[in-house]
Protein backbone atom coordinates (compact mmCIF):
# COMPACT_ATOMS: atom_id res chain seq x y z
CA UNK A 1 0.00 0.00 0.00
CA UNK A 2 1.53 3.76 -1.10
CA UNK A 3 0.37 6.84 -1.18
CA UNK A 4 0.96 10.35 -2.79
CA UNK A 5 0.01 12.38 -5.85
CA UNK A 6 3.53 11.01 -7.45
CA UNK A 7 1.66 7.99 -8.29
CA UNK A 8 -1.06 9.37 -10.44
CA UNK A 9 -0.16 7.82 -13.58
CA UNK A 10 -0.97 6.28 -16.78
CA UNK A 11 -2.08 3.37 -14.74
CA UNK A 12 -4.05 4.71 -12.45
CA UNK A 13 -7.95 5.17 -12.21
CA UNK A 14 -9.79 8.30 -10.82
CA UNK A 15 -13.03 7.22 -8.89
CA UNK A 16 -14.83 10.46 -7.86
CA UNK A 17 -17.67 9.86 -5.27
CA UNK A 18 -19.72 11.85 -3.03
CA UNK A 19 -19.45 10.89 1.01
CA UNK A 20 -21.59 13.52 3.08
CA UNK A 21 -21.43 16.87 2.84
CA UNK A 22 -17.67 16.57 0.68
CA UNK A 23 -16.38 15.24 -2.37
CA UNK A 24 -13.48 12.65 -2.73
CA UNK A 25 -11.88 10.58 -5.67
CA UNK A 26 -9.90 7.56 -4.75
CA UNK A 27 -6.79 6.80 -7.00
CA UNK A 28 -6.78 3.23 -8.15
CA UNK A 29 -3.56 2.24 -9.57
CA UNK A 30 -3.65 -1.09 -11.75
CA UNK A 31 -0.54 -2.90 -12.33
CA UNK A 32 -0.77 -5.74 -15.51
CA UNK A 33 1.37 -8.90 -14.49
CA UNK A 34 2.18 -11.83 -16.27
CA UNK A 35 0.25 -12.24 -18.93
CA UNK A 36 -3.19 -11.58 -17.76
CA UNK A 37 -5.86 -8.78 -17.99
CA UNK A 38 -5.77 -6.63 -15.35
CA UNK A 39 -9.10 -7.70 -13.33
CA UNK A 40 -8.71 -11.34 -13.83
CA UNK A 41 -5.86 -14.18 -13.53
CA UNK A 42 -2.28 -12.32 -11.85
CA UNK A 43 -3.29 -8.71 -10.94
CA UNK A 44 -2.78 -6.40 -8.29
CA UNK A 45 -5.23 -4.01 -7.42
CA UNK A 46 -4.34 -1.38 -3.85
CA UNK A 47 -5.34 1.78 -3.01
CA UNK A 48 -3.21 4.88 -3.32
CA UNK A 49 -4.56 7.77 -2.15
CA UNK A 50 -7.72 9.47 -1.17
CA UNK A 51 -7.77 13.46 -2.58
CA UNK A 52 -9.98 16.05 -1.07
CA UNK A 53 -11.67 17.92 -4.07
CA UNK A 54 -13.69 20.33 -1.46
CA UNK A 55 -12.25 21.79 1.86
CA UNK A 56 -13.21 19.46 4.85
CA UNK A 57 -15.75 22.14 6.69
CA UNK A 58 -16.11 18.96 9.78
CA UNK A 59 -14.97 16.11 11.30
CA UNK A 60 -15.56 13.23 8.55
CA UNK A 61 -15.40 9.57 8.83
CA UNK A 62 -15.33 7.07 5.94
CA UNK A 63 -15.15 3.17 6.50
CA UNK A 64 -14.15 0.72 3.72
CA UNK A 65 -12.75 -2.01 1.66
CA UNK A 66 -9.71 -2.10 -0.89
CA UNK A 67 -8.28 -5.56 -2.64
CA UNK A 68 -4.37 -6.38 -3.52
CA UNK A 69 -4.94 -9.13 -5.67
CA UNK A 70 -3.23 -12.10 -5.87
CA UNK A 71 0.57 -13.16 -5.22
CA UNK A 72 2.04 -16.59 -6.05
CA UNK A 73 -0.52 -18.31 -3.46
CA UNK A 74 -3.58 -16.98 -5.02
CA UNK A 75 -3.71 -14.96 -1.80
CA UNK A 76 -6.91 -12.01 -1.20
CA UNK A 77 -5.54 -9.46 0.59
CA UNK A 78 -8.37 -7.18 2.19
CA UNK A 79 -7.37 -4.01 3.46
CA UNK A 80 -9.86 -2.10 5.76
CA UNK A 81 -8.92 1.63 5.90
CA UNK A 82 -10.56 4.82 8.12
CA UNK A 83 -10.58 8.03 6.93
CA UNK A 84 -10.35 10.70 9.47
CA UNK A 85 -10.03 14.63 9.56
CA UNK A 86 -8.38 16.00 6.14
CA UNK A 87 -7.96 12.45 4.79
CA UNK A 88 -5.62 11.30 6.95
CA UNK A 89 -5.72 7.40 6.66
CA UNK A 90 -5.55 3.67 8.78
CA UNK A 91 -4.82 0.46 7.40
CA UNK A 92 -5.24 -3.09 8.68
CA UNK A 93 -4.43 -5.92 6.72
CA UNK A 94 -5.75 -9.81 6.96
CA UNK A 95 -5.28 -12.23 4.35
CA UNK A 96 -7.82 -14.73 3.43
CA UNK A 97 -7.42 -17.94 0.90
CA UNK A 98 -8.95 -17.73 -2.08
CA UNK A 99 -9.17 -19.77 -5.61
CA UNK A 100 -10.48 -17.26 -7.69
CA UNK A 101 -10.17 -13.14 -7.74
CA UNK A 102 -14.33 -12.64 -8.53
CA UNK A 103 -15.53 -15.24 -6.36
CA UNK A 104 -13.76 -13.57 -3.74
CA UNK A 105 -14.62 -10.24 -4.47
CA UNK A 106 -18.20 -10.93 -4.57
CA UNK A 107 -17.76 -12.99 -1.38
CA UNK A 108 -15.78 -10.26 0.20
CA UNK A 109 -18.77 -7.48 -0.35
CA UNK A 110 -16.35 -5.54 -3.04
CA UNK A 111 -17.92 -5.29 -6.55
CA UNK A 112 -15.97 -4.79 -9.42
CA UNK A 113 -18.33 -3.74 -12.69
CA UNK A 114 -17.66 -1.93 -15.93
CA UNK A 115 -20.52 0.26 -15.73
CA UNK A 116 -20.29 4.02 -15.17
CA UNK A 117 -22.74 4.01 -11.96
CA UNK A 118 -22.71 2.10 -9.12
CA UNK A 119 -24.10 2.21 -5.47
CA UNK A 120 -21.89 2.93 -3.02
CA UNK A 121 -23.97 2.91 0.39
CA UNK A 122 -27.36 4.61 -1.28
CA UNK A 123 -24.84 7.02 -3.23
CA UNK A 124 -24.32 6.98 -7.13
CA UNK A 125 -20.59 7.59 -8.18
CA UNK A 126 -20.44 9.85 -10.87
CA UNK A 127 -18.98 8.91 -14.56
CA UNK A 128 -15.81 7.10 -13.81
CA UNK A 129 -12.57 8.86 -15.78
CA UNK A 130 -10.10 6.58 -17.11
CA UNK A 131 -6.10 6.87 -18.32
CA UNK A 132 -5.87 3.48 -19.64
CA UNK A 133 -7.79 0.62 -21.81
CA UNK A 134 -10.15 -0.26 -19.68
CA UNK A 135 -13.11 1.67 -17.43
CA UNK A 136 -13.60 0.05 -13.81
CA UNK A 137 -15.79 1.42 -10.92
CA UNK A 138 -15.03 -0.28 -7.09
CA UNK A 139 -18.18 -0.06 -5.11
CA UNK A 140 -17.09 -0.67 -0.79
CA UNK A 141 -19.45 -1.97 1.57
CA UNK A 142 -17.97 -3.27 4.55
CA UNK A 143 -19.86 -5.15 7.46
CA UNK A 144 -19.02 -4.22 11.11
CA UNK A 145 -18.92 -8.25 11.91
CA UNK A 146 -16.14 -8.82 8.97
CA UNK A 147 -14.08 -10.60 11.60
CA UNK A 148 -16.01 -12.97 13.17
CA UNK A 149 -15.28 -16.61 12.28
CA UNK A 150 -17.89 -19.26 11.27
CA UNK A 151 -19.15 -21.26 14.69
CA UNK A 152 -18.26 -24.94 14.75
CA UNK A 153 -21.36 -27.06 15.23
CA UNK A 154 -22.70 -27.81 18.30
CA UNK A 155 -21.50 -30.91 19.72
CA UNK A 156 -24.75 -32.84 20.55
CA UNK A 157 -27.55 -30.75 18.08
CA UNK A 158 -25.03 -30.85 15.17
CA UNK A 159 -25.61 -34.82 15.37
CA UNK A 160 -29.45 -34.58 14.56
CA UNK A 161 -28.34 -32.00 11.62
CA UNK A 162 -26.09 -34.61 9.88
CA UNK A 163 -28.71 -37.65 10.58
CA UNK A 164 -31.24 -35.63 8.83
CA UNK A 165 -28.45 -35.05 6.04
CA UNK A 166 -28.32 -38.90 5.73
CA UNK A 167 -29.79 -40.64 2.93
CA UNK A 168 -29.28 -44.20 4.23
CA UNK A 169 -31.95 -46.90 5.38
CA UNK A 170 -29.97 -48.05 8.10
CA UNK A 171 -29.29 -45.19 9.94
CA UNK A 172 -29.79 -44.50 13.21
CA UNK A 173 -29.55 -41.00 15.61
CA UNK A 174 -28.25 -41.86 19.07
CA UNK A 175 -27.22 -38.73 19.75
CA UNK A 176 -29.64 -35.93 21.32
CA UNK A 177 -31.17 -37.24 24.68
CA UNK A 178 -34.81 -37.76 23.13
CA UNK A 179 -37.44 -40.61 23.82
CA UNK A 180 -38.83 -42.28 20.96
CA UNK A 181 -40.90 -45.36 21.09
CA UNK A 182 -40.40 -49.27 19.60
CA UNK A 183 -41.10 -47.42 16.21
CA UNK A 184 -38.29 -44.64 16.85
CA UNK A 185 -41.17 -42.29 16.76
CA UNK A 186 -41.51 -39.13 19.01
CA UNK A 187 -43.71 -39.28 22.01
CA UNK A 188 -46.10 -36.90 23.38
CA UNK A 189 -47.47 -38.40 26.99
CA UNK A 190 -51.07 -38.75 27.11
CA UNK A 191 -50.96 -37.29 30.48
CA UNK A 192 -50.04 -34.21 28.53
CA UNK A 193 -53.04 -34.04 26.10
CA UNK A 194 -55.13 -34.20 29.18
CA UNK A 195 -53.15 -31.43 30.74
CA UNK A 196 -53.58 -29.42 27.55
CA UNK A 197 -57.32 -30.72 27.15
CA UNK A 198 -57.49 -29.51 30.78
CA UNK A 199 -56.09 -26.07 29.62
CA UNK A 200 -58.90 -25.29 26.71
CA UNK A 201 -61.42 -26.37 28.54
CA UNK A 202 -60.88 -23.77 31.48
CA UNK A 203 -60.08 -20.95 28.45
CA UNK A 204 -56.94 -19.78 30.59
CA UNK A 205 -55.34 -16.55 29.00
CA UNK A 206 -52.03 -15.78 27.71
CA UNK A 207 -51.45 -12.78 29.89
CA UNK A 208 -47.60 -12.01 30.88
CA UNK A 209 -46.41 -14.15 33.99
CA UNK A 210 -44.67 -12.76 36.61
CA UNK A 211 -40.95 -12.74 36.68
CA UNK A 212 -40.30 -15.57 38.93
CA UNK A 213 -43.31 -17.45 37.08
CA UNK A 214 -46.53 -19.24 37.41
CA UNK A 215 -47.06 -19.68 40.97
CA UNK A 216 -48.47 -23.02 41.05
CA UNK A 217 -45.87 -24.50 38.98
CA UNK A 218 -43.04 -23.22 41.31
CA UNK A 219 -45.32 -24.89 44.39
CA UNK A 220 -45.87 -28.03 42.20
CA UNK A 221 -41.46 -28.17 41.35
CA UNK A 222 -40.73 -27.32 44.81
CA UNK A 223 -42.73 -30.62 45.72
CA UNK A 224 -41.72 -32.48 43.51
CA UNK A 225 -38.18 -31.90 44.23
CA UNK A 226 -37.76 -31.96 48.06
CA UNK A 227 -40.93 -33.58 49.00
CA UNK A 228 -44.22 -31.24 50.03
CA UNK A 229 -43.06 -32.27 53.83
CA UNK A 230 -39.24 -31.58 53.56
CA UNK A 231 -38.11 -29.00 56.20
CA UNK A 232 -37.17 -26.64 53.72
CA UNK A 233 -39.83 -26.75 51.83
CA UNK A 234 -42.30 -26.45 55.17
CA UNK A 235 -40.05 -23.78 56.70
CA UNK A 236 -39.91 -21.33 53.24
CA UNK A 237 -35.95 -21.60 52.90
CA UNK A 238 -36.35 -22.79 48.97
CA UNK A 239 -35.93 -19.49 46.49
CA UNK A 240 -38.01 -20.94 43.06
CA UNK A 241 -38.13 -19.00 39.86
CA UNK A 242 -39.69 -20.32 36.62
CA UNK A 243 -36.50 -20.54 34.35
CA UNK A 244 -36.08 -22.12 30.22
CA UNK A 245 -36.14 -25.30 30.88
CA UNK A 246 -32.74 -27.13 32.40
CA UNK A 247 -30.31 -25.16 30.17
CA UNK A 248 -32.00 -21.48 31.04
CA UNK A 249 -31.82 -21.94 34.71
CA UNK A 250 -28.43 -23.27 35.29
CA UNK A 251 -27.86 -19.92 33.30
CA UNK A 252 -29.71 -18.07 35.91
CA UNK A 253 -27.84 -19.74 38.91
CA UNK A 254 -24.36 -18.69 36.93
CA UNK A 255 -25.32 -15.36 37.02
CA UNK A 256 -26.08 -15.05 40.07
CA UNK A 257 -22.78 -16.66 41.25
CA UNK A 258 -21.10 -14.52 38.92
CA UNK A 259 -22.78 -10.99 40.41
CA UNK A 260 -23.36 -12.41 43.56
CA UNK A 261 -20.31 -14.63 44.44
CA UNK A 262 -17.19 -13.14 42.71
CA UNK A 263 -14.31 -15.12 42.32
CA UNK A 264 -15.54 -18.61 43.36
CA UNK A 265 -14.49 -21.27 40.67
CA UNK A 266 -17.06 -23.59 39.54
CA UNK A 267 -16.18 -26.99 39.69
CA UNK A 268 -17.37 -29.36 36.95
CA UNK A 269 -17.05 -33.41 36.51
CA UNK A 270 -14.70 -34.85 34.17
CA UNK A 271 -16.47 -35.59 31.52
CA UNK A 272 -19.88 -33.18 31.86
CA UNK A 273 -22.84 -32.23 29.87
CA UNK A 274 -21.19 -30.72 26.77
CA UNK A 275 -23.28 -27.30 27.31
CA UNK A 276 -22.10 -26.87 30.99
CA UNK A 277 -18.55 -25.32 30.10
CA UNK A 278 -21.00 -22.95 27.85
CA UNK A 279 -23.43 -21.57 29.92
CA UNK A 280 -21.11 -21.02 33.12
CA UNK A 281 -18.47 -19.59 30.62
CA UNK A 282 -21.01 -17.16 28.96
CA UNK A 283 -21.72 -15.95 32.16
CA UNK A 284 -18.18 -14.95 32.90
CA UNK A 285 -17.31 -18.04 36.12
CA UNK A 286 -14.29 -19.52 35.62
CA UNK A 287 -14.68 -23.31 35.79
CA UNK A 288 -12.40 -26.43 36.50
CA UNK A 289 -12.80 -30.05 36.54
CA UNK A 290 -12.97 -32.59 38.94
CA UNK A 291 -12.33 -36.35 38.02
CA UNK A 292 -15.57 -38.56 37.41
CA UNK A 293 -15.04 -41.18 34.73
CA UNK A 294 -12.50 -43.89 34.66
CA UNK A 295 -11.54 -45.40 31.27
CA UNK A 296 -10.57 -48.26 32.70
CA UNK A 297 -13.24 -49.37 34.50
CA UNK A 298 -15.72 -47.91 32.53
CA UNK A 299 -17.34 -47.17 35.82
CA UNK A 300 -16.56 -43.72 38.45
CA UNK A 301 -13.15 -42.80 40.02
CA UNK A 302 -14.65 -42.34 43.09
CA UNK A 303 -11.45 -41.76 44.72
CA UNK A 304 -10.19 -39.10 42.08
CA UNK A 305 -13.39 -37.26 42.39
CA UNK A 306 -12.96 -36.86 46.70
CA UNK A 307 -9.72 -36.08 45.94
CA UNK A 308 -10.34 -33.21 43.54
CA UNK A 309 -13.32 -31.64 45.54
CA UNK A 310 -11.28 -31.64 48.78
CA UNK A 311 -8.25 -30.08 47.16
CA UNK A 312 -10.45 -27.06 45.73
CA UNK A 313 -10.46 -23.88 47.13
CA UNK A 314 -12.54 -23.49 49.82
CA UNK A 315 -16.18 -22.29 48.91
CA UNK A 316 -15.98 -23.55 45.58
CA UNK A 317 -19.38 -24.43 43.42
CA UNK A 318 -19.19 -28.09 42.99
CA UNK A 319 -21.74 -29.32 39.81
CA UNK A 320 -23.21 -32.50 40.65
CA UNK A 321 -25.56 -34.32 38.35
CA UNK A 322 -28.70 -35.47 40.67
CA UNK A 323 -29.34 -39.04 38.66
CA UNK A 324 -28.67 -40.56 35.43
CA UNK A 325 -25.26 -39.16 34.66
CA UNK A 326 -24.77 -37.19 31.40
CA UNK A 327 -22.64 -38.44 29.31
CA UNK A 328 -21.38 -41.26 31.36
CA UNK A 329 -24.88 -42.81 32.71
CA UNK A 330 -22.30 -43.61 36.15
CA UNK A 331 -24.46 -42.49 39.64
CA UNK A 332 -22.72 -42.81 43.19
CA UNK A 333 -24.51 -45.28 45.03
CA UNK A 334 -26.12 -43.61 48.48
CA UNK A 335 -23.26 -44.24 50.68
CA UNK A 336 -21.12 -42.65 47.83
CA UNK A 337 -23.76 -39.61 47.59
CA UNK A 338 -22.84 -39.27 51.52
CA UNK A 339 -19.24 -39.49 51.58
CA UNK A 340 -19.04 -36.44 48.76
CA UNK A 341 -21.73 -34.73 51.04
CA UNK A 342 -19.51 -34.98 53.76
CA UNK A 343 -16.25 -33.51 51.84
CA UNK A 344 -18.19 -30.29 50.36
CA UNK A 345 -19.76 -29.60 54.05
CA UNK A 346 -15.95 -29.82 55.39
CA UNK A 347 -14.70 -27.20 52.66
CA UNK A 348 -18.10 -24.99 52.98
CA UNK A 349 -18.26 -25.38 48.95
CA UNK A 350 -22.03 -24.89 47.49
CA UNK A 351 -23.32 -28.05 45.86
CA UNK A 352 -25.12 -26.99 42.72
CA UNK A 353 -27.27 -29.80 41.20
CA UNK A 354 -28.30 -30.10 37.71
CA UNK A 355 -31.33 -32.46 38.19
CA UNK A 356 -32.39 -33.21 34.33
CA UNK A 357 -34.15 -36.77 34.58
CA UNK A 358 -36.07 -36.63 38.06
CA UNK A 359 -38.48 -39.73 37.43
CA UNK A 360 -36.46 -40.73 34.37
CA UNK A 361 -34.12 -42.41 35.09
CA UNK A 362 -35.06 -45.06 37.80
CA UNK A 363 -38.84 -44.60 37.06
CA UNK A 364 -39.07 -43.18 40.50
CA UNK A 365 -39.64 -39.37 41.57
CA UNK A 366 -38.45 -40.33 45.36
CA UNK A 367 -35.46 -42.48 43.92
CA UNK A 368 -33.73 -39.71 41.83
CA UNK A 369 -34.47 -37.09 43.72
CA UNK A 370 -32.38 -38.78 46.45
CA UNK A 371 -29.24 -37.16 46.27
CA UNK A 372 -30.66 -33.48 46.47
CA UNK A 373 -32.59 -34.47 49.35
CA UNK A 374 -29.46 -35.97 51.59
CA UNK A 375 -27.75 -32.37 51.39
CA UNK A 376 -31.22 -30.43 51.66
CA UNK A 377 -31.58 -32.38 54.85
CA UNK A 378 -28.03 -31.73 56.30
CA UNK A 379 -28.77 -28.18 56.23
CA UNK A 380 -27.05 -26.74 53.83
CA UNK A 381 -27.80 -24.35 51.08
CA UNK A 382 -27.62 -25.53 47.90
CA UNK A 383 -28.90 -24.86 44.34
CA UNK A 384 -30.69 -27.12 41.95
CA UNK A 385 -31.54 -26.53 38.24
CA UNK A 386 -34.27 -28.57 36.99
CA UNK A 387 -36.33 -29.36 33.41
CA UNK A 388 -39.30 -31.42 32.52
CA UNK A 389 -37.86 -31.93 28.94
CA UNK A 390 -37.56 -35.64 29.49
CA UNK A 391 -39.61 -36.57 32.16
CA UNK A 392 -42.99 -34.68 31.06
CA UNK A 393 -41.28 -34.93 27.40
CA UNK A 394 -41.60 -30.94 27.23
CA UNK A 395 -38.60 -30.83 24.58
CA UNK A 396 -40.35 -27.75 23.01
CA UNK A 397 -41.86 -26.05 25.93
CA UNK A 398 -38.43 -24.96 27.40
CA UNK A 399 -39.81 -25.16 31.01
CA UNK A 400 -37.77 -25.61 34.15
CA UNK A 401 -36.58 -24.19 37.71
CA UNK A 402 -33.54 -22.69 39.20
CA UNK A 403 -34.01 -23.56 42.95
CA UNK A 404 -31.89 -22.10 46.25
CA UNK A 405 -32.11 -23.60 49.57
CA UNK A 406 -31.25 -21.09 51.77
CA UNK A 407 -30.41 -20.44 55.43
CA UNK A 408 -32.93 -18.69 56.65
CA UNK A 409 -36.56 -17.34 54.76
CA UNK A 410 -35.55 -14.21 55.28
CA UNK A 411 -32.63 -14.71 52.74
CA UNK A 412 -34.97 -16.68 50.37
CA UNK A 413 -36.75 -13.83 49.98
CA UNK A 414 -33.74 -11.62 49.15
CA UNK A 415 -32.39 -14.54 46.97
CA UNK A 416 -34.93 -15.02 44.77
CA UNK A 417 -35.32 -10.96 44.48
CA UNK A 418 -31.83 -11.31 42.81
CA UNK A 419 -32.23 -13.87 41.08
CA UNK A 420 -35.67 -11.96 39.29
CA UNK A 421 -33.30 -9.07 38.37
CA UNK A 422 -31.28 -11.70 36.63
CA UNK A 423 -34.20 -13.06 35.04
CA UNK A 424 -35.80 -9.96 34.13
CA UNK A 425 -32.53 -8.60 32.21
CA UNK A 426 -32.16 -12.06 29.99
CA UNK A 427 -35.54 -12.59 29.53
CA UNK A 428 -38.00 -10.81 31.39
CA UNK A 429 -40.90 -13.29 31.95
CA UNK A 430 -40.99 -17.02 31.12
CA UNK A 431 -43.14 -18.87 28.89
CA UNK A 432 -46.71 -19.88 30.32
CA UNK A 433 -47.70 -23.20 28.32
CA UNK A 434 -45.18 -25.90 29.73
CA UNK A 435 -45.76 -24.29 33.24
CA UNK A 436 -49.27 -24.86 33.74
CA UNK A 437 -48.77 -28.57 31.84
CA UNK A 438 -46.46 -29.36 34.54
CA UNK A 439 -49.14 -27.71 37.35
CA UNK A 440 -51.90 -28.95 35.90
CA UNK A 441 -50.07 -32.68 36.24
CA UNK A 442 -48.57 -32.58 39.09
CA UNK A 443 -51.47 -30.76 40.75
CA UNK A 444 -53.92 -33.16 39.71
CA UNK A 445 -54.15 -36.16 41.74
CA UNK A 446 -55.63 -38.16 39.33
CA UNK A 447 -53.27 -36.89 36.51
CA UNK A 448 -50.10 -37.74 38.65
CA UNK A 449 -50.62 -41.10 38.82
CA UNK A 450 -51.66 -41.57 35.46
CA UNK A 451 -47.75 -39.53 34.89
CA UNK A 452 -45.97 -41.66 37.22
CA UNK A 453 -46.95 -44.83 35.74
CA UNK A 454 -46.22 -43.51 32.24
CA UNK A 455 -42.61 -42.55 33.27
CA UNK A 456 -42.13 -46.13 34.92
CA UNK A 457 -43.13 -46.91 31.10
CA UNK A 458 -40.77 -44.80 29.45
CA UNK A 459 -37.88 -45.58 31.73
CA UNK A 460 -38.91 -49.36 31.06
CA UNK A 461 -37.98 -49.43 27.89
CA UNK A 462 -34.48 -47.69 27.77
CA UNK A 463 -33.97 -50.66 30.44
CA UNK A 464 -35.16 -53.37 28.65
CA UNK A 465 -33.34 -52.13 25.12
CA UNK A 466 -30.17 -51.41 27.43
CA UNK A 467 -30.59 -55.49 28.62
CA UNK A 468 -30.91 -56.39 24.80
CA UNK A 469 -27.79 -54.93 24.11
CA UNK A 470 -25.49 -56.34 26.58
CA UNK A 471 -26.97 -59.87 25.32
CA UNK A 472 -26.26 -58.80 21.96
CA UNK A 473 -23.00 -57.70 22.87
CA UNK A 474 -22.14 -60.29 24.76
CA UNK A 475 -22.77 -63.59 22.49
CA UNK A 476 -21.44 -61.55 19.25
CA UNK A 477 -18.17 -60.31 20.51
CA UNK A 478 -15.75 -63.75 20.65
CA UNK A 479 -12.62 -61.80 22.84
CA UNK A 480 -14.17 -62.48 26.17
CA UNK A 481 -14.49 -58.26 26.55
CA UNK A 482 -17.31 -57.67 29.57
CA UNK A 483 -19.59 -55.06 28.77
CA UNK A 484 -21.28 -55.16 31.76
CA UNK A 485 -20.29 -51.80 32.64
CA UNK A 486 -23.56 -50.84 30.73
CA UNK A 487 -26.23 -52.63 32.54
CA UNK A 488 -24.41 -50.73 36.05
CA UNK A 489 -25.22 -47.10 34.06
CA UNK A 490 -28.62 -46.02 34.37
CA UNK A 491 -30.95 -43.32 32.40
CA UNK A 492 -30.94 -42.99 28.68
CA UNK A 493 -27.49 -42.63 27.77
CA UNK A 494 -24.30 -45.52 28.13
CA UNK A 495 -20.81 -44.57 27.93
CA UNK A 496 -19.56 -47.20 25.78
CA UNK A 497 -15.96 -46.31 25.97
CA UNK A 498 -15.23 -45.92 22.34
CA UNK A 499 -12.77 -42.85 21.41
CA UNK A 500 -13.03 -40.57 18.59
CA UNK A 501 -11.74 -42.62 15.65
CA UNK A 502 -13.72 -45.55 16.58
CA UNK A 503 -17.08 -42.88 17.11
CA UNK A 504 -16.27 -41.63 13.66
CA UNK A 505 -16.15 -45.78 12.46
CA UNK A 506 -19.78 -45.95 13.76
CA UNK A 507 -21.15 -42.83 11.40
CA UNK A 508 -18.92 -43.26 8.41
CA UNK A 509 -19.15 -47.13 8.05
CA UNK A 510 -22.30 -47.94 10.38
CA UNK A 511 -24.83 -44.58 9.87
CA UNK A 512 -24.56 -44.47 13.38
CA UNK A 513 -24.79 -41.10 14.91
CA UNK A 514 -23.65 -40.34 18.15
CA UNK A 515 -21.35 -37.80 20.08
CA UNK A 516 -17.63 -37.98 19.47
CA UNK A 517 -17.39 -38.68 23.36
CA UNK A 518 -18.59 -42.42 22.89
CA UNK A 519 -21.84 -41.41 24.33
CA UNK A 520 -25.29 -43.15 22.81
CA UNK A 521 -28.50 -42.60 23.77
CA UNK A 522 -30.72 -45.55 24.26
CA UNK A 523 -34.05 -43.61 24.35
CA UNK A 524 -33.37 -43.51 20.54
CA UNK A 525 -32.58 -47.45 20.07
CA UNK A 526 -35.29 -50.09 19.68
CA UNK A 527 -35.41 -53.55 20.77
CA UNK A 528 -35.22 -54.44 16.98
CA UNK A 529 -31.97 -52.46 16.60
CA UNK A 530 -29.42 -53.82 18.92
CA UNK A 531 -28.06 -56.41 16.88
CA UNK A 532 -27.10 -54.01 14.51
CA UNK A 533 -25.39 -51.81 17.29
CA UNK A 534 -24.01 -54.31 18.59
CA UNK A 535 -22.24 -55.03 15.29
CA UNK A 536 -21.24 -51.72 14.38
CA UNK A 537 -20.22 -51.42 18.41
CA UNK A 538 -17.99 -54.45 18.19
CA UNK A 539 -16.53 -53.40 14.89
CA UNK A 540 -15.29 -50.01 15.71
CA UNK A 541 -13.85 -51.39 19.08
CA UNK A 542 -11.59 -53.82 18.01
CA UNK A 543 -10.78 -53.33 14.33
CA UNK A 544 -10.42 -49.30 14.67
CA UNK A 545 -7.19 -48.13 17.15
Amino acid sequence: MAGGSDLVSEDTQYIPFQWPGNRWRAAIERRAVAGGAWWQNSAHLSLVWLQQEAPVSRRTSMVGVIVAYEDGNKDVYFSSFRIWDRGSMAFSLVSVSSPTMLDNLKQGGLKLRTSSEIQFWGKNFSSTRSFTRASMTVAVRVSRFNDLEMSPPDPILGVSEAFKADTSDVKLNLGVGAYRTEELQPYVLNVVKKAENLMLELGENKEYLPIEGLAAFNKATVDLLFGADSPVVQQQRVATVQGISGTGSLRLGAALIAKYLPGSKVLLSSPTWGNHKNIFGDAGVPTSEYRYYDPKTVGLDFDGMISDIKAAPEGSIVVLHGCAHNPTGIDPTLEQWKVIADVIQEKNHIPFFDVAYQGFASGSLDEDAASVRLFAARGMELMVAQSYSKNLGLYAERIGAINVVCSSADVAVRVRSQVKRVARAIYSNPPIHGARIVANVVGNPVLFQEWKQEMEMMAGRIKSVRKILYVELSTKDKSGKDWSFILRQIGMFSFTGLNKAQSDNMTNKWRVYMTKDGRISLAGLSSAKCSYLADAIIDSYHNVS
